[in-house]
């Protein structure tokens, strides 16, 4: 059986309140990148959130698109 690709997003932006995950300008959303491997987006996942320690309310996440894309197919996603 052929690997499957992977698909990691990472986006990030300003969030209303940091108990919560509601935006507060879609508009402002920061897509990072997309990463083939969870390692890449862990990397870069952890060099935008340092660059953002000044501001509490900014959050960055790894999206796990390929699940999203294809949610009957088995977690082989290595993290």
């Amino acid at each position: 059986m052929p690997h499957r690709q992977l698909l990691h997003l990472v986006i990030g932006g300003e969030l209303i309140d940091v108990d919560a995950v509601e935006f507060r300008d879609l508009t402002k959303i920061d897509l990072v990148g997309a990463y083939a491997s969870y390692q890449e987006a862990v990397d870069a996942w952890r060099a935008k959130a340092q660059s953002t320690v000044d501001n509490a309310h900014m959050r960055y996440f790894i999206i796990h698109a390929h699940k999203l894309l294809n949610p009957d197919e088995d977690d082989d996603d290595a993290h």
